[in-house]
């Protein structure tokens, strides 16, 4: 069995690859149960938490399990480990071991590009990437390589990170023009792709905001009490999911609002294997918001694995 550490899931990667490689997999046979994201804690905070994704296709049978430890920081550690096991699907037997956290970064960016190949506008040419961890070039990288992106800018709460951010980005695709912003709202009304990736427990994105045909893509939470954007977006807006079955387990931003009333979880249009599928046609009006929510799924997890696997064995 091959142990595929983090460099070699970078240097296999490349998002032309492998957003057609999510979109192949989640068209196609599959099986996917609910993961199962484990409380370590008395108290049920999910402060200290352990989850296992199973996922199996055509080619093969994964399982993506991690850890994740808020408080490790100070100690010099990550918070989140991650590991995915992947076995043939023909024989069940032992494949490969591949770095999980690394397959994340990519495979998260990835699902929200594909999301917005379906749902953004054609010629949506500005993006605003809320966020400024590990995801947030991921995020910009891969909503370009879908969406003729001229101008991206970059939110945080730390104005010095956001500028490292979009001085990376800056390298990377130089005929973008990249900029780091403090005025989250001016930028927000005049972005055609919202794309948020943070740590926020309240709303940053407000739905009074946001103009007339934007695609608005949220992955940075999957907790039941937190979310990234208001009730007003949820309800004035044509929601997305990855999975219904995650999503709707874990995501505040519909929780709180099916709690509220005003939505319900049939409001849903479609999940993503539905989208690729042609079961649903996405976008319906240049005007329409949408809106695309994400918790990640272990399917794309497998995905992932799978191109990487069969570069670095071939």
């Amino acid at each position: 069995m091959r142990v595929i550490e983090a460099s070699e899931v970078h240097q296999a990667m490349n998002f032309e690859e492998l957003i057609p490689a999510i979109e192949r997999t989640f068209a196609g046979t599959h099986g996917m149960p609910q993961r199962n994201v484990f409380c370590l804690q008395e108290g049920g905070d999910h402060s200290e938490g352990f989850a296992l994704l199973p996922a199996w296709n055509s080619k093969a049978i994964g399982v993506k399990a991690f850890t994740y430890f808020p408080e490790n920081a100070p100690k010099g550690l990550d918070n989140l480990y991650s590991k995915i096991l992947m076995f043939k699907r023909e024989t069940g037997e032992p494949l490969a071991l591949v770095d999980g956290s690394s397959v994340t970064y990519w495979r998260t960016a990835a699902v929200s590009a594909l999301g917005s190949q379906y749902l953004s506008r054609k010629n949506s040419h500005r993006l605003l990437v809320c966020g400024t961890g590990n995801l947030a070039a991921y995020m910009a990288l891969a909503h370009a390589t879908v969406r003729p992106i001229t101008h991206i800018d970059i939110w945080g709460r730390s104005l010095e990170k956001a500028q490292k951010v979009a001085e990376q980005l800056g390298r990377q695709r130089p005929g973008i023009t990249v900029v780091a912003i403090t005025d989250l709202e001016s930028a927000a009304r005049q972005a055609d792709i919202i794309s948020c990736a943070t740590g926020a427990d309240k709303p940053l994105i407000l739905g009074e905001w946001v103009k007339a045909g934007t695609h608005c893509d949220f992955v940075g939470n999957h907790s039941p009490n937190r979310r990234e954007c208001d009730t007003d977006l949820i309800t004035k807006s044509s929601v997305f999911v990855d999975s219904r079955l995650n999503v709707l387990n874990e995501a505040g931003e519909l929780l709180i609002p099916i709690a509220e009333g005003v939505f319900s979880q049939d409001n849903v249009k479609a999940e993503l294997a539905e989208l690729v599928r042609g079961e649903y046609n996405g976008r319906q009006t240049e005007e329409e918001i949408t809106l695309f929510k994400t918790v990640g799924t272990a399917l794309s997890d497998l995905a992932g694995a799978c191109l990487v696997v069969e570069k670095l064995t071939n």
